[in-house]
């Protein structure tokens, strides 16, 4: 299963608010060993969502959304899923009963523009959201599956633990996880470490290496996937024999050979779940 993220709002676009949202879904997905090749950011605009949208059915069976589930005019995916996928929009009265329940204790009047929230393409699934009033929604089409969760994270976060992630297990199985050690290189720059271990970056697909350059220390992340953790955490440490540096004799798995090397040169190393 491959999956592509597509995060909808104006105020990412202009840097008001930061995308929290799309590192924790990365970072979740990672976890239950779902492939995520693509996140796609993109303003509140119809057409644009709709191409954005329709790009990412053309290459990911699953695409998550997050925002624009909201009451106001600029709450837009709904439409923009139900255009695209030629379907129209019917209200549910049960989730209408719903919104006006969670409106209740609030004791302020509720606005019939919030009958939006009510709304959803013909056929969709209504994701349950305790901590809002916008239902989240699951459509399977012939080209693939949106999931739509709310763009606020104390909204999204349990949407996606509880509802989201239980569903793609259901619908396609365990995943495996995707395990990854992160080593601290510090005193050196990314060059100078690309060019020690730039034949093992070329090399490695399983488990893969990759380089991160920031203020304190370049980051090396060793990233495998398998069906276990304890299988994952193997490959990291012991498996996926590449040629030891300088060419001399013999073969040294990944970690072991970046660990050598860093505890060799007195650099500090740490563990990480996921990217």
């Amino acid at each position: 299963m491959n999956a592509e993220l597509l995060m909808i709002g104006t105020e990412l676009l202009l840097g008001q608010i930061q995308d929290t949202n799309a590192s924790y879904m990365g970072q979740t997905l990672a976890l239950h060993g779902i492939n995520l090749f693509q996140k796609t950011t993109v303003g509140d605009n119809q057409q644009r969502i709709m191409a954005a949208l329709d790009g990412a059915l053309s290459r990911a069976g699953v695409v998550l959304c997050s925002g624009g589930l909201g009451p106001t005019e600029d709450d837009i995916t709904r439409e923009c899923i139900a255009e695209l996928l030629g379907r129209k929009l019917e209200f549910r009265q049960a989730l209408w009963d719903e919104v006006v329940q969670r409106f209740a204790p609030l004791r302020v009047k509720i606005t019939e523009n919030n009958k939006r929230q009510a709304t959803l393409p013909v056929g969709a699934i209504a994701i349950d959201n305790p901590h809002g009033t916008a239902p989240g929604l699951i459509i399977e089409d012939a080209r693939g599956i949106i999931i739509c969760m709310p763009g606020v994270p104390m909204e999204l976060k349990p949407m996606l633990e509880t509802k989201v992630i239980p569903y793609l297990l259901r619908k396609f199985g365990q995943q495996g996880v995707l395990h990854c050690r992160v080593l601290k290189v510090c005193a050196m720059g990314e060059s100078r470490v690309d060019s020690i271990i730039g034949d093992l970056i070329l090399a490695s697909t399983n488990p893969t290496i990759g380089l991160l350059a920031s203020p304190d220390a370049v980051r090396i992340r060793i990233a495998a996937r398998a069906s276990s953790i304890v299988e994952a955490q193997a490959l990291v440490n012991h498996g996926g024999r590449q040629r030891h540096p300088g060419g001399r004799g013999g073969s040294t798995p990944p970690g072991a050979r970046l660990e050598t090397w860093t505890a060799g040169t007195e650099y500090r190393w740490h563990d990480r779940a996921a990217p």
